[in-house]
């Protein structure tokens, strides 16, 4: 089974305007909303692939409903711990002629929720996987990945760490089989600009050295590169079609990387059908579906 984490999951309220002018009213031109979060979009993409997973976390008042309900509509599985005060957030995505986003906090986690959530996480067993995306809340200590991995210690899980800066930095102790920065969070991490190839080989490696044991750097535009703990680089370019959203994309890329690493533990098709699924996602107004991800793929 494939677990994924979202410490605050959301719903996502785009809105779309021909211009916005700070201090009236503005009118929108069509909205949509989405449930959101990173370890969400993970299922979601991961659903859309054919690949069943169980989603955690903490969810709370008519939001965190709308929540259980949007994964239950796609058969996704969930296994929140329902908070007793407070709703899930609503994130704004605000498209005009530039995007801005508003992101909520969240609801306040107490330490017994947390404890519960962290005994959801014995169901865990060996050969699952389980994908720890997000941000943690304020109301959470700052420890809560490691707190969680200590847990599964012992255990033959693929662990899977989306975060970044010191978040992800402390849970290379663990040896997570996949981790996927940004060359900007790259040079957060090292404190230097990272640019050239070169130095972003030299920061993955370091990333390895330090108990990652797959690195990939996300390079925009430039697609993006596998650095395996088989030795060997992995490449993957990008199809040039409009982008139409960029919320999710990174999700999308870990979801399609698992989910073809599952199917062929194949390094290579594992990075394209990330990069394919990024892509679908970035072309689309909300996260990929089925039909796009495969057409992108074809493509690359």
């Amino acid at each position: 089974m494939i677990y994924t984490l979202t410490l605050n999951p959301s719903i996502d309220y785009v809105v779309h305007l021909d211009k916005f002018i700070s201090g009236i009213t503005n009118r929108t031109t069509g909205e949509e909303y989405y449930i959101g979060g990173k370890g969400i979009n993970v299922s979601c993409i991961l659903a859309q692939l054919g690949l069943e997973s169980t989603a955690l976390g903490f969810t709370a008042g008519f939001t965190g409903e709308a929540i259980e309900k949007g994964l239950k509509e796609q058969n996704i599985r969930s296994d929140f711990i329902r908070l007793s005060e407070g709703s899930s957030r609503i994130n704004i995505k605000l498209k005009a002629e530039e995007e801005s986003e508003i992101n909520g906090q969240g609801p306040h986690i107490s330490p017994e929720e947390f404890d519960m959530l962290l005994s959801k996480t014995d169901a865990v067993s060996n050969g699952d996987t389980i994908v720890l995306a997000g941000s943690i809340p304020k109301t959470v200590s700052d420890d809560a990945y490691e707190r969680i991995l200590d847990r599964l210690e012992g255990r033959d899980v693929r662990i899977i760490v989306d975060a970044t800066k010191k978040l992800l930095v402390n849970c290379l102790k663990y040896k997570p089989f996949l981790i996927k920065p940004n060359r900007q969070e790259l040079s957060e991490i090292f404190k230097r600009e990272v640019r050239t190839e070169e130095e972003t080989e030299l920061c993955a490696k370091e990333l390895q050295k330090l108990g990652a044991k797959n690195v990939i750097v996300s390079l925009g535009g430039d697609g993006a590169v596998l650095f395996a703990e088989d030795g060997n680089t992995y490449r993957s370019g990008v199809v040039n079609e409009p982008v139409l959203n960029t919320v999710g994309s990174g999700d999308s890329m870990v979801a399609g990387f698992i989910a073809g690493y599952e199917q062929t533990s194949d390094y290579g098709f594992a990075l394209k059908l990330g990069t394919a699924c990024g892509n679908a996602t970035a072309f689309s107004p909300g996260l990929a579906s089925r039909e796009k991800i495969f057409e992108i793929f074809k493509k690359l």
